[in-house]
């Protein structure tokens, strides 16, 4: 079980401890699990990644997830060696391979390749792409959720698209781990990140949602990450809550907000009670916030049953 509160904070299982990791079309205990030091992936994180959720033996928007990932390979041109058919059928069978039917989460990883010498060129590859699939239990840690978490305003910024495009899933973190260190060391939970024009962008590893006056803002979408679950919740929260808008707004609105979450696939809806050492709203998690996540979870639930 985790101990610190985040976004991707979550309860996990024994089981995890012996996973078979799919490998190359292989599978492998995690323990003996490796790639090669000259992996495209470990040289210069050079490589794309989905995670994904295993709900009642279903893919939660495995089509939105493929598309992701295929516009994301097409963007640097990078040959993952597979169809998006095969790359669910290898998903699958990893979950099927470890005994998973529900509460999964998936981490698919795939790089350019093991390369013949450390360097940028990514004509240096030997072979085809490396692909990795992490299948693991685990459970949204409820405590973080009943507690809120506490973001911190970093000084590190989104980037434009012509610096590092966030709504592509690369490898390369560093920017934002960066800003999540710095949050850290302020005795935060995660880090909130503001664009380069110094309107409110997103967190270092999920989208930012606020609400005011029962209306859901959330930021354009140009300097955030092109989530999944961030498209579900402004979609279900249109449908059943009230006004959902994407729009450019400020930290000084964010602090006067009445509630604050972010969204991501592990957690889901995980409500923010803090920013800055401010307190949102009533300093707990809101009424909205808890309607939200229960009519997201529910569409969880029927999206995957049957």
């Amino acid at each position: 079980m985790t101990t610190q509160h985040s976004a991707q904070s979550y309860v996990g299982d024994k089981k995890n401890d012996d996973v078979m990791i799919y490998l190359n079309g292989e599978f492998v205990h995690r323990d003996q699990a490796s790639v090669s030091v000259f992996d495209s992936g470990f040289v210069l994180g050079d490589g794309i990644w989905e995670g994904l959720r295993l709900v009642n033996n279903r893919l939660l928007s495995v089509e939105q997830h493929m598309d992701r990932l295929f516009e994301g390979a097409r963007a640097i041109n990078l040959d993952i060696g597979m169809t998006r058919q095969e790359v669910v059928d290898a998903i699958l069978a990893t979950c099927a391979r470890n005994g998973l039917t529900d509460g999964a989460h998936i981490r698919l990883m795939i790089s350019r390749g093991r390369k013949a010498t450390p360097n940028q060129d990514p004509r240096f590859i030997i072979g085809g792409a490396t692909v990795v699939i992490v299948a693991e239990l685990k459970r949204p840690i409820f405590e973080a959720s009943d507690r809120g978490l506490k973001l911190f305003t970093s000084t590190y910024r989104c980037s434009a698209p012509d610096v590092f495009d966030l709504r592509l899933n690369s490898h390369s973190r560093l920017n934002l781990i960066q800003a999540l260190i710095q949050a850290i060391a302020a005795g935060a939970d995660e880090a909130l990140m503001l664009d380069p024009l110094g309107f409110v962008a997103s967190c270092n590893s999920t989208n930012f949602f606020i609400v005011r006056k029962n209306e859901l803002w959330t930021s354009m979408g140009k300097y955030s990450f092109n989530g999944i679950t961030r498209g579900h919740v402004i979609d279900l929260y249109g449908e059943h809550v009230g006004p959902s808008r994407q729009l450019e707004f400020t930290l000084a609105q964010a602090y006067s907000a009445d509630e604050a979450f972010v969204t991501g696939t592990l957690g889901g809806v995980t409500p923010v009670t803090e920013i800055d050492g401010r307190p949102i709203g009533s300093g707990k998690p809101g009424p909205v916030t808890r309607q939200i996540s229960k009519i997201y979870w529910d569409y969880v639930k029927t999206s995957c049953d049957g």
